[in-house]
């Protein structure tokens, strides 16, 4: 399974199995997001650990989700990025749009109550 996504009460945890988020697999991400917003989780965490590389469309599915729960009035967080993953979330510079932390319990953290 690429995606494990773990329901908690306030929020879900989205934890890619992936080496490369990029055209192969963004789409299926992108679709767990969509499920859990229709759900009503608008609280999501995605934990990037595992990734290695992640392409534009991979980025795409990244923003979608952020998306999904500020419209919501919700909470995303990315988190567990390797360098190579960073750089590229640096240079399109999402560094500033997206919120990003260190490991998963920072991102918990971040969660509302």
């Amino acid at each position: 399974m690429n995606f494990e996504v773990t329901q908690e009460t306030q929020y879900a945890v989205v934890k890619t199995g992936v080496e490369k988020l990029d055209a192969t697999n963004s789409s299926d991400l992108k679709a767990e997001f969509i499920v859990l917003n229709k759900k009503g989780v608008n609280n999501i965490i995605l934990d990037l650990s595992r990734t290695r590389y992640c392409d534009s469309s991979g980025l795409s599915s990244i923003l979608t989700a952020n998306r999904l729960c500020k419209d919501t009035n919700g909470v995303f967080v990315l988190c567990g990025l390797q360098e190579s993953v960073a750089k590229m979330i640096k240079i399109a510079q999402l560094d500033k749009v997206l919120n990003i932390v260190d490991q998963i319990d920072l991102a918990i953290a971040e969660m509302p109550n």
